[in-house]
């Protein structure tokens, strides 16, 4: 961004990124107020400027929103004029050397967004942040949020699930997230891809059997034969999915929550099968057909609630379901910065109640001998081996399986009877964010017949 200090350029980075974080504030996703902008913005200069204000405003959400608290000398109920601030104080943190250039911009940015009679205000916060910088900056940092840039609540449960690893997990949370390629088998080998990326000049290294690290991210138009589906953007952790789910040739599969289709591409790459995706959101839907489409893969995809099958099954039970449950996304908070701000812990237990619905409603349509792959992005046990716990303690015909190569936490303790721990043999896997991957959690059920 330092080319936009000499220019206009900031100002209007700073004018979109208002726009976004008041939606964001709000309650929109991050990711639903930036696709509107990348749409409106993306052929000008400041688009690039904008999106990186956007993540780094929201990284340091509880830093920079503390600090505003206390430069206000009332509440401020613009939401697109406290985005404007937001952001400016953000910046001028990180680049405390071009102080004169932000305060500057901002205050340009003002007039630009509409509020030109804000500009003193946006001045006289700026020029107090300046001066009072390292004041509050060690007052914030002194307090848990302010020095793990998560909420207490958040914290707290990391604590309390991951006594020895919470503060690596957060530190993970709390970086930019990596770029990982899968290569679609179907088309090359792996290392014929890596020579492919060698010769446009684009570092990277091998992750597992067809997982591709990069050095540096960089936008899918750079990739070589990313348009002909040669390959895809899927993190390592959710790249676990498909071969844990043991698709064979000619199985019956359901995909559900698919959208927006990444572990459907990758099943079909591994296994020709038929297979059904099905989704709640008709938006994302349409972008599993259009990732399907780029990789020259087919499956048939449909609009329903997976808390209703019998809308789509057809009778005929399904011999793999990978059920990709909708969950708090704290595992992969780095890519959603917005997300550990607009949760609340009351959340938790609501996607578990949904989850454990999800889980019941696709055993019924799961073959004999069947299996189902429960995952979630998620790093909190309260959507993960608390959900399969009581699953299994209300299906007597469901039998964990062992993930190979994943770590595992035992979901059986405190509960009694040799009976269900002898169907428990192997319990469910949990993926900490890290340098190579996200958070995830899977565990796979098998369906006894018994």
């Amino acid at each position: 961004m330092s080319t936009a200090y000499a220019s206009p350029t900031l100002a209007r980075a700073f004018v979109a990124t208002a726009e976004v974080i008041g939606r964001v504030l709000d309650g929109e996703s991050l990711n639903a107020a930036l696709g509107d902008m990348k749409r409106r913005d993306s052929a000008h200069a400041f688009a690039a400027a904008a999106q990186d204000l956007c993540y780094n405003t929201l990284r340091g959400y509880g830093v920079v929103d503390s600090a505003l608290e206390r430069l206000l000398d009332k509440p401020l109920n613009d939401s697109p004029l406290r985005g404007l601030l937001l952001a400016a104080i953000a910046e001028l943190a990180a680049r405390p050397h071009a102080a004169h250039a932000v305060v500057h911009q901002a205050v340009e940015a003002a007039a630009l967004l509409g509020r030109s009679r804000a500009k003193g205000l946006v001045n006289a916060v700026m020029r107090s942040f300046q001066r009072r910088a390292h004041e509050l900056l060690s007052a914030i940092e002194a307090t848990e949020p302010g020095r793990y840039r998560h909420p207490q609540w958040w914290i707290d449960m990391l604590r309390a699930a991951y006594p020895h690893e919470w503060q690596a997990v957060i530190s993970e949370a709390n970086r930019h997230p990596p770029m990982v390629l899968r290569v679609n088998r179907r088309r090359l080998s792996v290392s014929a891809y890596l020579e492919k990326l060698d010769r446009v000049g684009i570092p990277a290294r091998t992750l597992g059997k067809e997982a591709l690290l990069l050095a540096k991210p960089c936008r899918v138009e750079r990739l070589p034969g990313f348009a002909a589906g040669e390959v895809s953007v899927q993190d390592a952790g959710a790249q676990r999915a498909a071969p844990l789910l043991d698709v064979r040739e000619g199985m019956r599969v359901l995909d559900a929550c698919a959208a927006p289709g990444g572990k459907t591409g990758h099943i079909l790459e591994l296994a020709q099968c038929e297979l059904l995706a099905v989704d709640a959101d008709g938006a994302r839907a349409r972008r599993i057909t259009e990732n399907l489409s780029r990789l020259k893969l087919a499956a048939e995809v449909v609009v329903g609630d997976c808390r209703q099958p019998e809308g789509f099954w057809g009778g005929r039970p399904f011999d793999r379901i990978l059920l990709d449950a909708p969950c708090s996304a704290s595992g992969v908070v780095r890519r959603h910065p917005d997300i550990k701000w607009l949760r609340r812990r009351a959340d938790v237990p609501e996607f578990a109640r949904t989850q454990g619905e999800l889980l019941g409603a696709l055993w019924r349509v799961l073959a004999a001998d069947g299996k189902l792959l429960y995952a979630t992005c998620s790093v909190f046990p309260e959507e993960n081996g608390c959900v399969v716990r009581e699953f299994l303690l209300r299906h007597p015909d469901a039998e964990m399986l062992p993930l190979p190569g994943l770590a595992r936490s035992d979901p059986r303790e405190g509960e009694d009877g040799a009976a269900f721990r002898d169907r428990v043999p192997h319990p469910e896997g949990q993926i900490l964010p890290s340098a190579d991957s996200d958070g995830f959690f899977y565990a796979l059920l098998k369906r006894t017949g018994r």
